[in-house]
């Protein structure tokens, strides 16, 4: 399994692409629906989960593209 893939805000403006842990973006977009496409490109193959940020950094959508257990945990 490969690395979470973050959408955030990016602090020059439109939104930024990051994997987890990472300290620089993968790539910085000027939408977020551009910046979502791109990163969920990555998580499909990298079978990781994708997480959407709002504009004050909150998570707002979680998806999953890699092995989840059914039925859930829990």
């Amino acid at each position: 399994m490969g690395k979470n893939q973050h959408v955030t805000p990016h602090s020059g403006g439109g939104f930024q692409v990051k994997g987890a842990g990472n300290s620089r973006a993968t790539k910085v977009f000027n939408t977020q629906r551009e910046a979502i496409s791109f990163a969920r490109d990555i998580a499909k193959n990298q079978q990781s989960e994708l997480f959407i940020h709002n504009r004050t950094g909150q998570i707002r959508e979680r998806n999953s593209y890699g092995n989840d257990p059914y039925p859930p945990r829990g």
